[in-house]
């Protein structure tokens, strides 16, 4: 990461017996000015092996390297799988840094708050730029927890390749099931480590199989384990037939010795080598036929003579195809496995120019970059994280935002080093930038070079749906996809210490929620309460620390609620007439329309018109009326909670002419609300996934738990000597289980949760509910 603006930073002196190209000079000496500031020297930060004294690549080859030399790849998995380790790993044996993190010290480089070091968890996505032998790497660490899953959605969007982390002896969890399913919605190529190969009870054979079973995808072996658990020494290069074995002594894994397979020293390890590259070849060859063709031409007597780069080529499209997963495998936190992973992201994840992006035709060689993620940084203001798909981004130029219609400046420009950053003069496509000015770009909106290059691109994006016979609208077709928000199921009020500092919690409500989109901030309207909604007790817990470490605020929060929903059971019409004079207008509206529920699932109402209403009635007064059913459906009857799976249709609809559209709405509201009232009325609760990994002594006492919890048992699995219980269970009765399970347990068990939809409660449960709400019980 610009290594040779690195030294000039650190060291100031070097600079006199750098050569570098005179039009560069006057560029760098006035960046040096603004870089010190930047790079604070409190960790040790290294510079490239190499690019000491006079050995140093150009300035550009550092700050634009070839679009082919470029891997944009995240690390993702179930929490505690490794991912910070590997990447802590993965950073110094790159150079960047010069000792080695530690996830329980709380002195990674990624897990940069203080609630991650505390913890030991990863909450934010943390990005960080390196080289790996000549390659540019920038690599995006990401959450495990589930409440934090928007985290991982959305570094995904802008990812071309992933590093699943798997726990050897664990295999495929919970959440490592969501984020395979998330980068499969992006259609991201990956590849698998198992990690923790030195754990008791790892199991490379286990956890190959599993990916095999519960992700449904094809592993190609390209290492063996030598040994497993305590006996793990280091690994087989399959592809290439050697052996890996670390240092026992070295205390950072760099020194190990790479020594081919010999029949006199290892017979049996080159035979059991011999089989599982003969069965990769055969493997490849049944997904490539370009391959095929070459082993079945020149190799068909003896596979033994398929040359390694043959076969790593055919490996590299058969992983970009997303037809096969490469499997490696070692042990993070022993130092063993990491630069042979290193090597394959290089060598089979793809390149920006590799992935196929259908907008970019349209953009030509103008900027589309898409923003997603926000940062609050104190002294800089709110930090843009894009990432370029075509085009250049220089400090100081005007940008436009298609999804906000604005045009903004970027001030300054920096390559993103988890919390440091590099100030650099330029950047282009395919790499992820950090943008310092942007006040009003949040997540997940697209950046182009102006307004008139994104009107040059959709006249473009135009044609060529003519020629499909598309009909999208020109600006959809423009905006990239950013990612859809999950609904928070968690909520619970927040008040400040004092009236005084409302204004001041407001503030720090509005930067976190542009931070983290997944936050939701709502006024009570009956009590005046500010109201945080998140995606659970964790997500809550830490907005509510953020808040106070960051912004000063001690505030207090409420009880923490579940989010219900309504829906009706039988359908119902209502009529209401809203007559008003306001000075010496008349305003009159009378709307008559009926409210069913649905068959299928829809958070929002499904509005239908009767033929019986005339279209120039609609024209002028349709948004009126969508905004009068949208506001009605926010409030039910019996919780006052948003209601869903209904389906409105308008009968008739009288208005006096000179009637404001504000009238319109309201009348349309108080008849859906009297609609509601009349008809019978459902409580929705949210019914959650939940996997609980116990050991066999504690089964029984964790399932008498579950079936008071009102939980529903799927099956239970086998996962080694543990038992894996699926099952759902209703999120009212989940509240403060961890406490409860490791008592249970003795903390032995972990368990994970996911909303798996919201489900109708049965009569008794929901009298209890409204009594308890009601203040009867």
């Amino acid at each position: 990461m610009l290594s040779n603006l690195r030294i000039f930073a650190v060291n100031p002196r070097k600079i006199s017996s750098l050569h570098i190209n005179n039009m560069y000079c006057s560029r760098i000496t006035s960046s040096l000015k603004r870089i010190k500031t930047h790079v604070p020297l409190g960790r040790n930060y290294s510079s490239l092996p190499g690019l000491i004294g006079n050995d140093i690549k150009s300035l550009h080859s550092i700050i634009s390297p070839p679009v082919a030399k470029i891997r944009n790849i995240g690390i993702m998995a179930h929490i505690d799988a490794g991912k910070t380790t590997t990447t802590e790993r993965i950073l110094y044996y790159s150079g960047y840094t010069r000792s080695l993190g530690d996830v329980d010290d709380g002195d990674t480089v990624t897990d940069f708050m203080a609630q991650e070091r505390e913890r030991g968890i990863t909450i934010q996505s943390a990005a960080v730029t390196f080289d790996w032998k000549g390659y540019r790497v920038n690599l995006i660490d990401t959450p495990g927890h589930v409440d934090f899953t928007l985290e991982v959605e959305r570094c995904l969007r802008v990812l071309d390749g992933a590093v699943a982390v798997f726990d050897a002896s664990a295999g495929v969890e919970a959440q490592t099931l969501t984020v395979w399913r998330q980068a499969d919605k992006h259609q991201i190529p990956r590849i698998c480590f198992l990690n923790k190969m030195d754990k008791t009870g790892a199991s490379f054979n286990y956890a190959v199989e599993s990916i095999r079973e519960k992700l449904k995808a094809k592993p190609l072996l390209l290492q063996l384990p030598i040994g497993e658990a305590k006996n793990f020494k280091g690994v087989v290069d399959v592809v290439r037939k050697e052996k890996l074995l670390w240092n026992s002594n070295s205390d950072d894994g760099k020194d190990f010795e790479r020594k081919p397979l010999l029949e006199m020293s290892d017979p049996e390890l080159l035979k059991e080598t011999t089989e599982a590259r003969n069965a990769l070849i055969e493997q490849v060859a049944d997904l490539d036929d370009e391959f095929a063709d070459l082993v079945l031409g020149e190799f068909s007597e003896n596979f033994d003579l398929v040359p390694a780069e043959k076969l790593q080529t055919a490996i590299h499209r058969v992983t970009l195809a997303r037809m096969a997963v490469p499997v490696l495998c070692g042990s993070a936190l022993k130092n063993k496995g990491v630069q042979p992973l290193l090597d394959a992201v290089t060598m089979y994840l793809p390149s920006p120019e590799e992935r196929n992006y259908e907008f970019l035709q349209w953009y030509k060689d103008d900027l589309c970059a898409l923003a997603f993620k926000v940062l609050h940084d104190k002294q800089r203001g709110p930090l843009v994280f894009m990432r370029i798909y075509s085009g250049m981004i220089k400090p100081q130029s005007a940008i436009h935002n298609i999804n906000g219609n604005c045009t903004e400046r970027i001030s300054r420009l920096l390559l993103p080093f988890a919390d440091q950053h590099v100030e650099i003069p330029s950047l282009t496509a395919g790499n992820i930038a950090l943008t310092v000015g942007l006040k009003h770009t949040a997540t997940g909106d697209t950046i182009v070079s102006s307004k008139s290059s994104a009107l040059a691109a959709a006249r473009r994006a135009g044609r060529e749906g003519e020629k499909k016979h598309e009909q999208n609208s020109e600006a959809e077709r423009l905006l990239l996809a950013g990612v859809e928000i999950p609904e928070p199921v968690f909520f619970c009020t927040i008040e400040p210490p004092s009236v005084a500092k409302q204004p001041d919690l407001d503030h720090a409500l509005k930067c976190l929620q542009r931070e983290d989109p997944s936050l939701k901030v709502k006024l009570d309207p009956d009590s005046g309460q500010t109201v945080l909604c998140g995606m659970g007790e964790l997500h809550i817990e830490i907005i509510h620390d953020r808040i106070k470490r960051e912004y000063g605020l001690e505030t207090y929060l409420g009880p923490l609620q579940v989010a219900y929903r309504e829906t009706i059971l039988n359908p119902v019409r209502a009529t209401d007439t809203l007559d008003r004079t306001l000075g010496d207008k008349r305003h009159l509206v009378t709307v008559e329309l009926e409210v069913k529920p649905m068959e299928t699932s829809s958070v929002t109402p499904v509005i239908e018109y009767a033929e019986s209403v005339s279209e120039d009635i609609l024209k002028g007064s349709r948004e009126a009326i969508e905004n009068g059913i949208h506001s009605a459906c926010l409030q039910g009857p019996l919780l006052g909670s948003p209601v869903q799976d209904v389906a409105i249709t308008l009968h008739s609809l009288i208005i006096h002419p000179g009637t404001s559209s504000t009238m319109i709405s309201a009348c349309v509201s108080r008849c859906i609300q009297k609609a509601l009232k009349k008809a019978d009325n459902q409580v929705l609760e949210p019914l959650m996934n939940l996997e609980v990994t116990v050991t066999r002594d504690y089964l029984s006492p964790v399932l008498a738990d579950l079936a008071q919890r009102r939980g529903n048992i799927q099956e239970i699995q086998t996962r080694q000597d543990n038992r894996v219980v699926i099952g759902f269970v209703p999120l009212a009765e989940i509240m403060g289980y961890s406490t409860v399970l490791r008592t249970l347990t003795s903390g032995s068990a972990t368990f994970a949760l996911e909303l798996s939809n919201y489900q109708a409660m049965n009569p008794q449960d929901q009298s209890t509910l409204l009594s308890r709400r009601s203040g009867l019980t």
